[in-house]
């Protein structure tokens, strides 16, 4: 069904990837992985990490493309970068966020070997896309610095897309109780401004105002709801009663999803 959903245009630019990456395989083993991929896509649980967001971080690297080195080993590990997903509890938005890409680096090897693509892409791949566990790039690594800009770039979008985004990101967390959530949301929020820049490819840095802008935003109403939800939370413990609407359900959980939050993809993959 995913491959349906996709844009025509999506499974013939993996194909060209591949290729250009110097895989032997013929043309149909190669949309085979394809398809594969987009099914892992449009898989359950994801509301931000969807084939929308590969569309997008492919665009990005597109635009960053003549900084690159070798755009088609670029464009390879975007299309692995989460291909491995999984927002459950025990792979909390507070620790890592539902983006595995350990796993999604193994999936790399396995595929583009499998593919006859030689042992140095694919290694080449692979750190690419263990690279944006932190979004820690290498001094002088430009392919890396577009990946990881491009992976970053929804932070600067326009304010209506980066609300939808923030929507988007905390459907994926929803299991989780909106205070944890808040808590590990301003603590990501807290790192991201801290960092000397967000962007460092010469051409991503333009997103960099931008984006420091909507995190700013972001961060000042979420440290507002964070004060009610402790003070909340605080007079529950000690019995007493809390004056007008309750914010949370007498259990801990949200009663509905809150209007701050995003997506773990910007320091670790829970840096989002």
């Amino acid at each position: 069904m995913g491959v349906v959903l996709a844009p025509q245009w999506l499974l013939p630019s993996f194909v060209r990837s591949v290729q250009g990456a110097g895989a032997t395989a013929s043309p149909d083993e190669v949309r085979a992985v394809g398809e594969d991929l987009i099914e892992r896509w449009c898989g359950p649980g994801r509301h931000f990490h969807t084939l929308k967001h590969l569309t997008d971080v492919l665009a990005r690297v597109d635009e960053l493309a003549e900084e690159t080195h070798e755009p088609e080993l670029v464009r390879l590990a975007a299309w692995y970068h989460g291909a491995v997903f999984d927002a459950a509890e025990r792979a909390s938005y507070a620790n890592r966020g539902g983006e595995d890409e350990v796993a999604s680096a193994a999936l790399a090897r396995i595929q583009l070997e499998s593919l006859g693509v030689p042992e140095r892409g694919v290694a080449r791949v692979s750190t690419l896309v263990i690279a944006l566990t932190r979004h820690a790039q290498v001094a002088g690594d430009f392919d890396c610095a577009v990946l990881c800009d491009a992976d970053l770039a929804m932070l600067a979008a326009e304010p209506q897309r980066y609300k939808a985004y923030l929507h988007e990101v905390r459907e994926e967390y929803a299991h989780l109780p909106l205070e944890d959530y808040v808590r590990a949301r301003v603590r990501i929020l807290r790192k991201l401004l801290a960092r000397e820049a967000l962007f460092v490819s010469p051409l991503g840095s333009a997103w960099e105002e931008p984006a420091r802008q909507n995190i700013n935003a972001e961060l000042h109403r979420l440290e507002k709801e964070l004060a009610l939800l402790e003070g909340a939370r605080a007079h529950d413990e000690s019995g007493s009663a809390v004056d007008g609407p309750s914010v949370v359900d007498g259990d801990g959980t949200p009663s509905a999803a809150p209007t701050g939050t995003s997506d773990p993809t910007t320091e670790t993959s829970s840096e989002h």
